[in-house]
């Protein structure tokens, strides 16, 4: 719920006071309290980050649409060219690199994309797209893309500094990390906000650091579930707890199955390899049999072909639409006979596949359109509000020159073994798989524990020496 200590000066409890009450709740609460505070303060800077360039993404699917609406746009005419011409029309235009997939126009008003993979100067994993007028065969222009999503370069750009700060694989580890401990502090907040006396929540009425910490506190219970799900939906495809979590997915036989692109390499050996006038998309049947054959299966627009990748391959058409109802059906032609070899619908694949694949997408702001991306930009701005309060709150926390006064050590000590040992076995297993949780807590244990008896053995020592 919070990035900051979220304490009033008679919630922090001395560890060596009895506990006030004999529940168990009495003795977790400054433990909790304790996680909580640290945890906000060193990891803030990182939520704050993710949550600037969060509300930046979301914002830019309809920058996108502005931006590039020459491109992405055409004046609705009375019928479309074959596909074929379509691709014929991007390949005179742009011959460079190879032909990776096609993006038939969805709507009326939109371009055809002919993506190219291998083109000089541009990262492997990205493609450029060539925006071809379905009516005239005209090229509107031809633009960097990246992922399912179809993302332009303004797009792209945001994405990158979302995910890794332009920093390539290292830069990851500030998303896993800021990923890895918001649900941890959301729950320590919802935990702390709701054990206070209720007279002690309202905002009405109050000045000072009550009041900072009533905001913080009403704003991070309304905005609570949506940051756990922004951190469980981003460990699913972060660099070391992503892999666990698809291995752990991959041994319940819930990954994501793909369509067999293998094609009969029988009698028809050598003819799909074949190409027309088209360019090297065509082999075979050609583009036009291929999407008659796929529209024949039921896949309607938005759909994606894939020319097959050698002489024993299919052409490969999937649905590509992310937003609700989704549509990720796909088919395998032989391009030889245009015959559909392998059929897979999205109905049938495995339930966390699908939960996975609605997490990601509602994460990413596109399987509610408009109002998934406004729902994620208010999410953005809670989290920044909640930082900017948590930091103010250790600020008015300070007593003279002491700024920002820590919460006292040892609140683990009024905790009970039974409660203890199973709770360090919990967060033990968690930091294993979430390596990006548990590396920090550890050398955050380590630094407390030395700093601690550091302190322990200087005040030993001052109160050994006797005053001359």
């Amino acid at each position: 719920m919070s990035t900051a200590p979220s304490t009033t000066t008679d919630e922090a409890p001395k560890p060596a006071a009895p506990a006030p009450s004999p529940r168990r709740w009495a003795s977790l609460r400054p433990l909790v309290l304790r996680l909580h505070f640290y945890a906000g303060v060193l990891v803030a800077p990182f939520l704050l980050v993710a949550a600037v360039t969060g509300f930046l993404y979301a914002g830019s699917f309809q920058a996108e649409k502005l931006v590039y609406a020459h491109e992405m746009t055409v004046p609705v005419g009375d019928s479309k060219l074959p596909i074929s011409e379509q691709v014929t029309a991007a390949r005179k235009a742009h011959p460079e690199g190879t032909v990776a997939a096609v993006r038939p126009s969805p709507q009326p008003d939109a371009t055809t994309r002919v993506l190219l993979s291998g083109v000089e100067g541009v990262d492997a994993d990205h493609t450029v797209a060539v925006f071809v007028d379905p009516y005239t065969g005209k090229v509107r222009g031809a633009l960097e893309q990246y992922g399912a999503s179809g993302a332009l370069p303004l797009r792209i750009w945001i994405d990158e500094l979302h995910r890794d700060l332009h920093l390539g694989e290292s830069g990851r580890l500030y998303s896993e990390l800021a990923a890895s401990w918001l649900w941890v502090i959301a729950l320590g907040g919802l935990v702390l906000w709701f054990s206070r006396r209720r007279a002690l929540r309202k905002v009405r009425g109050t000045g000072g650091r009550r009041r900072t910490l009533g905001l913080h506190g009403s704003v991070g219970v309304w905005a609570a579930a949506g940051f756990l799900f922004l951190s469980a939906t981003g460990l699913t495809w972060s660099t070391y707890a992503g892999a666990n979590i698809d291995e752990l997915r991959t041994s319940l036989g819930q990954a994501t199955p793909s369509v067999s692109a293998a094609a009969d390499a029988g009698e028809h050996a050598g003819h799909d390899s074949a190409s027309a006038a088209g360019g090297d998309a065509e082999h075979g049947v050609g583009l036009d049999k291929v999407l008659a054959a796929a529209r024949a299966e039921g896949l309607s627009d938005p759909v994606e072909i894939v020319p097959p990748a050698d002489a024993s391959s299919a052409y490969v058409v999937k649905q590509v639409q992310r937003s609700w109802p989704e549509k990720q059906d796909s088919v395998a032609i032989d391009p030889a006979t245009g015959e559909v070899t392998d059929v897979l619908r999205f109905a049938d694949h495995p339930v966390l596949a699908k939960l996975t694949r609605w997490g990601i997408d509602l994460h990413t702001g596109v399987l509610f359109g408009l109002v998934n991306q406004i729902a994620l930009m208010l999410l953005a701005l809670c989290l920044i509000l909640l930082i900017v309060w948590g930091y103010r709150m250790w600020w008015q926390r300070g007593r003279g020159s002491a700024f920002g006064r820590p919460i006292p050590r040892g609140a683990w000590q009024q905790v009970p073994p039974y409660v203890l040992v199973p709770g360090l076995a919990a967060i033990a297993v968690l930091g294993y798989f979430v390596p990006l949780l548990g590396i920090p807590l550890v050398c955050f244990v380590v630094v407390d524990v030395v700093l601690g008896e550091i302190a322990h053995r200087r005040e030993r020592q001052t109160t050994a020496s006797p005053d001359r």
